[in-house]
Protein backbone atom coordinates (compact mmCIF):
# COMPACT_ATOMS: atom_id res chain seq x y z
CA UNK A 1 0.00 0.00 0.00
CA UNK A 2 2.54 2.27 1.10
CA UNK A 3 4.59 1.83 -2.27
CA UNK A 4 1.38 2.34 -4.05
CA UNK A 5 0.92 5.93 -2.49
CA UNK A 6 4.69 6.34 -2.94
CA UNK A 7 3.99 5.48 -6.95
CA UNK A 8 0.92 7.68 -6.99
CA UNK A 9 2.89 10.51 -5.21
CA UNK A 10 5.76 10.72 -7.35
CA UNK A 11 3.40 10.60 -10.78
CA UNK A 12 1.85 13.13 -9.43
CA UNK A 13 4.60 15.59 -8.68
CA UNK A 14 6.16 14.27 -12.22
CA UNK A 15 2.76 15.73 -13.48
CA UNK A 16 3.26 19.45 -11.92
CA UNK A 17 6.79 19.55 -12.91
CA UNK A 18 5.81 18.97 -16.43
CA UNK A 19 3.14 21.15 -16.40
CA UNK A 20 5.40 23.61 -14.23
CA UNK A 21 7.55 24.45 -17.35
CA UNK A 22 4.27 25.34 -19.66
CA UNK A 23 1.26 27.10 -18.75
CA UNK A 24 -0.15 27.59 -22.26
CA UNK A 25 -1.42 25.53 -25.17
CA UNK A 26 1.48 25.02 -27.97
CA UNK A 27 0.79 24.56 -31.30
CA UNK A 28 2.69 24.37 -34.78
CA UNK A 29 2.03 23.66 -38.92
CA UNK A 30 -0.03 24.59 -41.35
CA UNK A 31 -0.10 28.25 -42.82
CA UNK A 32 -3.52 27.31 -44.00
CA UNK A 33 -5.13 26.01 -40.74
CA UNK A 34 -3.21 29.09 -38.63
CA UNK A 35 -5.53 31.83 -39.75
CA UNK A 36 -8.61 29.05 -38.04
CA UNK A 37 -6.43 28.28 -35.43
CA UNK A 38 -5.82 31.84 -34.27
CA UNK A 39 -9.26 32.63 -34.36
CA UNK A 40 -10.12 29.96 -32.03
CA UNK A 41 -7.01 30.88 -29.86
CA UNK A 42 -7.60 34.11 -29.26
CA UNK A 43 -11.37 33.93 -28.35
CA UNK A 44 -10.54 31.35 -25.71
CA UNK A 45 -7.94 33.81 -24.34
CA UNK A 46 -10.29 36.30 -23.96
CA UNK A 47 -13.33 34.47 -22.74
CA UNK A 48 -11.98 31.53 -20.85
CA UNK A 49 -9.20 31.42 -17.12
CA UNK A 50 -6.68 30.25 -19.50
CA UNK A 51 -3.91 31.69 -21.59
CA UNK A 52 -4.03 32.15 -25.10
CA UNK A 53 -2.86 29.27 -27.14
CA UNK A 54 0.71 30.05 -28.48
CA UNK A 55 0.74 28.89 -32.39
CA UNK A 56 3.52 28.81 -34.79
CA UNK A 57 2.93 28.25 -38.85
CA UNK A 58 5.66 25.69 -39.58
CA UNK A 59 3.71 23.94 -42.62
CA UNK A 60 2.13 20.95 -42.42
CA UNK A 61 5.27 18.50 -43.22
CA UNK A 62 7.32 20.20 -40.75
CA UNK A 63 5.00 20.68 -37.97
CA UNK A 64 4.23 16.97 -38.02
CA UNK A 65 7.96 16.85 -37.78
CA UNK A 66 8.12 18.48 -34.59
CA UNK A 67 5.10 16.98 -33.17
CA UNK A 68 6.03 13.72 -34.18
CA UNK A 69 9.99 14.32 -32.05
CA UNK A 70 8.45 12.92 -28.79
CA UNK A 71 6.34 13.99 -25.89
CA UNK A 72 7.08 16.54 -22.89
CA UNK A 73 7.15 20.30 -22.38
CA UNK A 74 9.57 21.22 -25.35
CA UNK A 75 7.24 19.77 -27.85
CA UNK A 76 4.47 21.05 -29.31
CA UNK A 77 0.93 19.72 -28.29
CA UNK A 78 -1.42 20.05 -31.39
CA UNK A 79 -0.03 20.52 -34.95
CA UNK A 80 -2.21 21.65 -37.78
CA UNK A 81 -2.75 19.83 -41.43
CA UNK A 82 -4.04 20.45 -44.79
CA UNK A 83 -3.63 17.05 -45.73
CA UNK A 84 -3.75 13.74 -43.70
CA UNK A 85 -0.71 12.88 -41.65
CA UNK A 86 1.55 9.96 -43.57
CA UNK A 87 1.74 6.47 -42.78
CA UNK A 88 5.38 6.95 -42.64
CA UNK A 89 5.04 10.29 -40.49
CA UNK A 90 2.75 8.23 -37.94
CA UNK A 91 5.15 5.69 -37.84
CA UNK A 92 7.67 7.95 -36.82
CA UNK A 93 5.52 9.61 -33.83
CA UNK A 94 5.18 5.95 -32.70
CA UNK A 95 8.65 5.26 -32.50
CA UNK A 96 9.65 8.69 -30.49
CA UNK A 97 6.84 7.40 -27.90
CA UNK A 98 3.45 10.05 -29.15
CA UNK A 99 1.60 6.82 -28.99
CA UNK A 100 -1.78 7.89 -28.75
CA UNK A 101 -2.32 10.49 -31.68
CA UNK A 102 -6.13 11.68 -31.65
CA UNK A 103 -6.91 13.32 -35.57
CA UNK A 104 -9.55 15.90 -35.46
CA UNK A 105 -10.80 16.83 -39.16
CA UNK A 106 -12.08 20.52 -38.99
CA UNK A 107 -13.67 21.16 -42.29
CA UNK A 108 -13.14 22.22 -45.74
CA UNK A 109 -10.47 24.23 -47.81
CA UNK A 110 -9.77 24.81 -51.92
CA UNK A 111 -7.17 25.57 -53.38
CA UNK A 112 -6.96 28.35 -55.57
CA UNK A 113 -4.42 30.01 -58.19
CA UNK A 114 -5.01 33.82 -57.83
CA UNK A 115 -4.03 37.02 -59.56
CA UNK A 116 -4.36 40.88 -58.99
CA UNK A 117 -7.53 42.41 -59.86
CA UNK A 118 -5.94 44.74 -61.91
CA UNK A 119 -5.45 42.18 -64.43
CA UNK A 120 -7.69 39.77 -66.42
CA UNK A 121 -9.46 36.72 -64.53
CA UNK A 122 -8.08 33.54 -65.52
CA UNK A 123 -9.81 30.87 -66.34
CA UNK A 124 -8.33 27.69 -67.03
CA UNK A 125 -8.33 23.69 -66.94
CA UNK A 126 -6.17 21.29 -64.61
CA UNK A 127 -4.41 20.39 -68.22
CA UNK A 128 -3.69 24.06 -68.49
CA UNK A 129 -2.21 24.28 -64.83
CA UNK A 130 -0.15 21.28 -65.46
CA UNK A 131 1.42 22.17 -68.49
CA UNK A 132 2.48 25.42 -67.53
CA UNK A 133 4.16 23.93 -64.59
CA UNK A 134 5.43 20.62 -65.02
CA UNK A 135 8.87 19.67 -65.30
CA UNK A 136 8.45 17.58 -67.80
CA UNK A 137 5.43 16.94 -70.27
CA UNK A 138 4.07 14.74 -72.93
CA UNK A 139 6.01 15.63 -76.29
CA UNK A 140 3.73 18.46 -78.35
CA UNK A 141 4.83 16.47 -81.36
CA UNK A 142 2.56 14.03 -80.35
CA UNK A 143 5.23 10.83 -79.36
CA UNK A 144 4.48 8.87 -76.27
CA UNK A 145 7.27 10.44 -74.77
CA UNK A 146 8.09 13.43 -71.68
CA UNK A 147 10.69 16.46 -72.75
CA UNK A 148 11.36 19.53 -70.82
CA UNK A 149 8.91 21.88 -70.64
CA UNK A 150 8.89 24.50 -73.62
CA UNK A 151 5.80 26.61 -72.77
CA UNK A 152 7.52 30.23 -71.98
CA UNK A 153 3.92 31.92 -71.84
CA UNK A 154 0.65 31.00 -71.04
CA UNK A 155 -0.88 31.46 -74.82
CA UNK A 156 2.20 28.48 -75.49
CA UNK A 157 -0.19 26.53 -73.13
CA UNK A 158 -3.39 27.38 -74.76
CA UNK A 159 -4.21 30.23 -77.53
CA UNK A 160 -7.39 31.63 -75.17
CA UNK A 161 -5.00 32.70 -72.49
CA UNK A 162 -3.01 35.94 -72.45
CA UNK A 163 0.11 36.11 -73.91
CA UNK A 164 2.20 36.99 -71.03
CA UNK A 165 5.01 35.04 -69.27
CA UNK A 166 3.91 31.66 -66.88
CA UNK A 167 5.20 33.04 -63.40
CA UNK A 168 3.34 31.26 -60.05
CA UNK A 169 4.24 31.64 -56.54
CA UNK A 170 3.11 28.81 -54.54
CA UNK A 171 4.17 26.81 -50.90
CA UNK A 172 7.25 24.41 -50.60
CA UNK A 173 7.61 20.49 -50.72
CA UNK A 174 7.11 20.88 -46.97
CA UNK A 175 3.60 22.47 -47.50
CA UNK A 176 0.66 19.98 -47.08
CA UNK A 177 -1.12 23.02 -49.99
CA UNK A 178 1.69 21.72 -51.99
CA UNK A 179 0.67 18.28 -51.36
CA UNK A 180 -2.83 18.72 -52.64
CA UNK A 181 -1.79 20.98 -55.31
CA UNK A 182 0.68 18.35 -56.87
CA UNK A 183 -2.00 15.45 -55.95
CA UNK A 184 -5.15 17.25 -57.39
CA UNK A 185 -4.04 19.76 -59.83
CA UNK A 186 -0.94 18.24 -61.48
CA UNK A 187 -1.92 15.05 -61.02
CA UNK A 188 -5.57 15.65 -62.46
CA UNK A 189 -4.25 17.51 -65.37
CA UNK A 190 -1.32 14.76 -66.33
CA UNK A 191 -4.14 12.21 -66.53
CA UNK A 192 -6.32 14.13 -69.11
CA UNK A 193 -3.62 12.14 -71.26
CA UNK A 194 -4.60 8.40 -71.74
CA UNK A 195 -1.06 6.92 -72.19
CA UNK A 196 0.09 8.88 -69.33
CA UNK A 197 -2.98 7.85 -67.30
CA UNK A 198 -2.39 4.29 -68.13
CA UNK A 199 1.51 4.38 -66.84
CA UNK A 200 0.47 4.98 -63.32
CA UNK A 201 -0.41 0.75 -63.51
CA UNK A 202 3.10 -0.15 -65.32
CA UNK A 203 5.80 2.44 -63.89
CA UNK A 204 3.67 4.12 -60.41
CA UNK A 205 7.17 5.82 -60.11
CA UNK A 206 7.35 7.39 -63.05
CA UNK A 207 4.27 8.71 -63.48
CA UNK A 208 3.94 10.20 -59.97
CA UNK A 209 7.51 12.38 -60.77
CA UNK A 210 6.13 13.14 -64.66
CA UNK A 211 3.07 14.23 -62.93
CA UNK A 212 4.01 16.18 -59.68
CA UNK A 213 7.66 17.17 -60.32
CA UNK A 214 7.45 20.99 -61.06
CA UNK A 215 9.46 23.46 -63.25
CA UNK A 216 12.75 25.00 -61.35
CA UNK A 217 13.87 27.65 -64.55
CA UNK A 218 11.76 30.29 -62.58
CA UNK A 219 7.87 29.34 -64.20
CA UNK A 220 7.46 28.55 -60.28
CA UNK A 221 8.92 30.30 -58.13
CA UNK A 222 8.59 29.17 -53.95
CA UNK A 223 7.61 31.75 -51.51
CA UNK A 224 7.71 29.91 -48.54
CA UNK A 225 4.45 29.07 -45.70
CA UNK A 226 3.90 32.61 -45.56
CA UNK A 227 0.62 33.35 -47.91
CA UNK A 228 -0.37 36.78 -47.45
CA UNK A 229 3.48 37.32 -48.78
CA UNK A 230 2.20 35.67 -52.11
CA UNK A 231 -0.97 38.17 -51.53
CA UNK A 232 1.45 41.28 -52.06
CA UNK A 233 3.63 39.96 -54.52
CA UNK A 234 0.49 39.54 -56.90
CA UNK A 235 0.11 42.97 -55.86
CA UNK A 236 2.78 44.29 -56.96
CA UNK A 237 2.96 42.44 -60.47
CA UNK A 238 -0.17 41.61 -61.85
CA UNK A 239 0.79 39.03 -64.39
CA UNK A 240 1.70 36.81 -62.15
CA UNK A 241 -0.59 33.77 -60.12
CA UNK A 242 -0.79 32.51 -56.22
CA UNK A 243 -1.30 29.10 -54.93
CA UNK A 244 -2.88 29.38 -51.63
CA UNK A 245 -5.91 28.54 -49.31
CA UNK A 246 -9.41 29.77 -50.28
CA UNK A 247 -9.41 31.27 -47.11
CA UNK A 248 -6.76 33.76 -48.23
CA UNK A 249 -8.65 34.57 -51.53
CA UNK A 250 -11.72 34.93 -48.70
CA UNK A 251 -9.73 37.48 -47.27
CA UNK A 252 -8.39 39.73 -49.83
CA UNK A 253 -11.30 39.64 -52.36
CA UNK A 254 -10.60 43.58 -52.85
CA UNK A 255 -7.60 42.65 -54.32
CA UNK A 256 -7.43 39.44 -55.55
CA UNK A 257 -9.44 37.36 -57.70
CA UNK A 258 -9.33 33.16 -57.82
CA UNK A 259 -9.03 31.33 -61.14
CA UNK A 260 -11.94 29.05 -62.51
CA UNK A 261 -10.73 26.12 -63.07
CA UNK A 262 -12.62 23.63 -65.36
CA UNK A 263 -15.81 25.90 -65.42
CA UNK A 264 -16.20 26.17 -61.75
CA UNK A 265 -15.35 29.16 -59.76
CA UNK A 266 -13.74 28.94 -55.99
CA UNK A 267 -16.12 30.10 -54.09
CA UNK A 268 -17.70 28.87 -50.39
CA UNK A 269 -20.79 27.48 -52.49
CA UNK A 270 -19.14 25.58 -54.48
CA UNK A 271 -15.99 24.11 -52.63
CA UNK A 272 -18.89 23.07 -49.85
CA UNK A 273 -20.73 21.42 -52.51
CA UNK A 274 -17.89 19.14 -53.89
CA UNK A 275 -18.11 20.46 -57.43
CA UNK A 276 -14.71 23.40 -57.39
CA UNK A 277 -12.34 19.59 -57.46
CA UNK A 278 -9.25 21.41 -56.37
CA UNK A 279 -10.00 20.94 -52.39
CA UNK A 280 -8.89 19.19 -49.64
CA UNK A 281 -10.15 18.24 -45.56
CA UNK A 282 -7.56 20.17 -42.98
CA UNK A 283 -6.63 18.57 -39.55
CA UNK A 284 -5.42 18.89 -36.16
CA UNK A 285 -3.32 16.14 -34.88
CA UNK A 286 -3.28 16.15 -30.61
CA UNK A 287 -1.30 14.03 -28.22
CA UNK A 288 -3.50 12.30 -25.92
CA UNK A 289 -0.61 12.09 -23.73
CA UNK A 290 -0.69 15.59 -22.82
CA UNK A 291 -4.63 15.99 -22.54
CA UNK A 292 -5.18 16.85 -18.40
CA UNK A 293 -1.55 17.66 -18.05
CA UNK A 294 -1.26 21.01 -20.14
CA UNK A 295 -3.42 23.73 -19.01
CA UNK A 296 -6.16 24.20 -21.32
CA UNK A 297 -5.36 21.55 -23.99
CA UNK A 298 -9.13 20.05 -23.78
CA UNK A 299 -10.87 23.48 -23.47
CA UNK A 300 -9.28 24.53 -26.61
CA UNK A 301 -10.75 21.36 -28.10
CA UNK A 302 -14.06 21.70 -26.86
CA UNK A 303 -14.24 25.72 -28.48
CA UNK A 304 -12.64 24.91 -31.95
CA UNK A 305 -15.71 21.58 -32.22
CA UNK A 306 -18.45 23.46 -30.49
CA UNK A 307 -21.50 24.92 -33.29
CA UNK A 308 -20.20 28.63 -32.44
CA UNK A 309 -16.54 28.28 -34.35
CA UNK A 310 -17.11 25.44 -37.06
CA UNK A 311 -20.90 25.46 -37.12
CA UNK A 312 -22.66 26.09 -40.24
CA UNK A 313 -23.07 30.05 -38.97
CA UNK A 314 -19.94 29.82 -36.77
CA UNK A 315 -17.26 32.22 -36.54
CA UNK A 316 -14.62 30.44 -38.90
CA UNK A 317 -16.73 30.20 -41.41
CA UNK A 318 -16.75 33.54 -41.63
CA UNK A 319 -12.82 33.22 -42.33
CA UNK A 320 -13.56 30.95 -45.47
CA UNK A 321 -13.36 27.63 -43.22
CA UNK A 322 -16.07 25.34 -45.19
CA UNK A 323 -17.87 23.39 -42.55
CA UNK A 324 -18.30 19.59 -42.50
CA UNK A 325 -21.87 18.44 -42.73
CA UNK A 326 -23.83 18.07 -39.58
CA UNK A 327 -23.42 14.39 -39.36
CA UNK A 328 -19.87 14.47 -39.68
CA UNK A 329 -19.20 16.90 -37.26
CA UNK A 330 -21.11 15.41 -35.00
CA UNK A 331 -18.97 12.11 -35.47
CA UNK A 332 -15.84 14.42 -35.17
CA UNK A 333 -17.59 16.03 -31.80
CA UNK A 334 -17.59 12.92 -30.03
CA UNK A 335 -14.01 11.81 -31.26
CA UNK A 336 -12.68 14.66 -29.62
CA UNK A 337 -14.75 14.24 -26.73
CA UNK A 338 -13.33 10.84 -26.15
CA UNK A 339 -10.00 11.73 -27.56
CA UNK A 340 -10.07 8.59 -29.70
CA UNK A 341 -6.54 7.84 -30.86
CA UNK A 342 -6.37 7.34 -34.66
CA UNK A 343 -5.31 4.09 -36.03
CA UNK A 344 -2.96 3.78 -39.45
Amino acid sequence: MKKALFVAACMLLASDVWAGGRDYVSIVGSSTVYPFATTVAERFGKTSSFKTPKIESTGSGGGIKLFCAGTGIDTPDITNASRRIKKSEYDTCMKSGVKEIVEVKIGYDGIVLANSKKAKRFTLTKKNIYLALARTVPDPKGSKTFVDNPYKTWKDVNASLPDVNIEVMGPPPTSGTRDAFDELAMEGGCKTFPWVKDLKKSDKEQFKTACQALREDGAYVEAGENDNLIVQKLEANPDSLGIFGFSYLDQNADKIQGAIVDGVAPDFDHIASGSYSISRPLYMYVKKSHAGVVPGLEEYLAEFSSDRAWGDEGYLAEKGLIPMPEEERTQVTKAVKELTPLQL
